[in-house]
């Protein structure tokens, strides 16, 4: 099969096209002909090898998995002998974290992992990227930030593949959401749903004063410090972007102060939370509160090319690799 084959870490030239051989399905696997794969903002990030300590998971010196990319979209072509739950042309769509492998026109996927059946309004490029955004922010909006209705929410990079997700997701929990993005992305997260909208190029959120319940800076640019004094009295400051001020704020927030610092390693979650978040997630989406938003699609082997886009930082939702034409 064709395959993107990472042997370093460095630039986006890393990635060379290469045949591999097609996977086979264990007894307890699916084997899926990959529609549409997902690149994100954390893979740029992985290729890199920076920060350092991620390279504990994913290789010292060079990458574990020749393979990378994590979301997908597709059609099963193949169920082990255990499986009892897909069969043969079924569509799915899901998140193979632990072994990734969706850089590539095939991949295998337990059947109790993170894949299920593809609802009908959505497309598999739609599918592709819908667990990584929708997932995490769900996470960070349930787990982390106890979201309820009527909260006032307040989402920082609100026109990316989280933002978009959460900007939704809060919605759907009934809380007021005001969401942060530039100029031209303005009319995208209205028509999402936003109540309220902030251009970052013309106004700083962090001068409110105790204004929201929960603060999701889904890219990391603003820190606690800078928020504190927005958020309410009991408000919650989460981010997925971890670094040492926010680790730093954790520890301190965490014994002192009723306004919280929080993080998540959404890719860390025990299996069953991941997967009762996956559920959660179909959920909304069935009920047509979540809709993937799609920005661009690269063949397979323009993957640099999207690496390259991501990493300019004006990416509105999903960029998707599409191995089948």
């Amino acid at each position: 099969m064709k395959a993107i084959i990472t042997t370093a870490y460095g630039s986006p030239d890393i990635f060379k096209v290469g045949q591999m051989e097609k996977p086979i399905a264990k007894p307890n696997e699916i084997l899926i002909q990959i529609h549409a794969s997902s690149v994100t903002k954390a893979d740029t990030m992985m290729r890199t090898g920076k920060p350092y300590i991620g390279r504990l998971m994913i290789g010292i010196t060079k990458p574990k998995n020749p393979i990378w990319g994590t979301g997908f979209a597709g059609v099963v072509e193949a169920v082990g002998s255990g499986v009892t739950q897909f069969q043969v042309g079924d569509k799915v769509f899901g998140e193979n974290i632990d072994t990734m492998g969706t850089y590539a026109e095939y991949v295998t996927v337990p059947e109790d992992g993170i894949v299920a059946h593809l609802p009908e309004n959505l497309s598999f490029e739609e599918a592709a990227g819908m667990c990584d955004g929708g997932i995490t922010s769900l996470n960070f909006l349930t787990n982390l930030g106890n979201i309820q209705p009527r909260q006032k929410v307040l989402i920082n990079g609100a026109s990316g593949s989280l933002g978009t997700a959460a900007v939704q997701i809060a919605k759907h929990f009934g809380a007021e959401v005001t969401a942060v993005c530039s100029t031209p992305n303005i009319p995208l997260v209205k028509a999402l749903g936003a109540d309220y909208t902030i251009d970052y190029t013309q106004d700083d959120f962090t001068s409110r004063t105790n204004t929201y319940d929960l603060i999701y800076d889904t890219v990391g640019v603003r820190s606690f410090a800078d928020c504190r004094n927005a958020l309410t009295e009991n408000g919650i400051y989460a981010s997925p972007v971890l670094g040492l001020p926010l680790l730093s704020d954790m520890m301190v927030t965490s014994v002192f102060g009723k306004k919280k610092a929080k993080f998540s390693a959404t890719g860390a979650l025990p299996a069953q939370e991941t997967k009762r978040l996956m559920g959660i997630l179909l959920e909304i989406i069935e009920a047509g509160n979540l809709k993937g938003v799609l920005d661009r699609v690269y063949p397979l082997e323009q993957l640099a090319d999207a690496h390259t886009y991501i990493e300019k930082g004006h990416k509105k939702g999903n960029v998707v690799l599409k191995p089948v034409a």
